[in-house]
């Protein structure tokens, strides 16, 4: 039989705009939410990127 995969693909969404990226996370090691500070184009700065499901 196959191993279930660990990693997931997860969608990052900037809290100020409509940004989006997308990314990989261990379902192991990060069992909660993400929360990262990333550029936004959009905004021409950093802000907060939740991760949405």
């Amino acid at each position: 039989m196959a191993k279930k995969d660990v990693r997931i693909v997860i969608k990052l969404v900037s809290t100020e705009s409509g940004h989006v990226y997308y990314s990989q996370k261990s379902k192991r090691n990060d069992p909660q939410r993400l929360e990262l500070r990333k550029y936004d184009p959009i905004l021409r700065r950093h802000a907060l990127y939740r991760e949405s499901r």
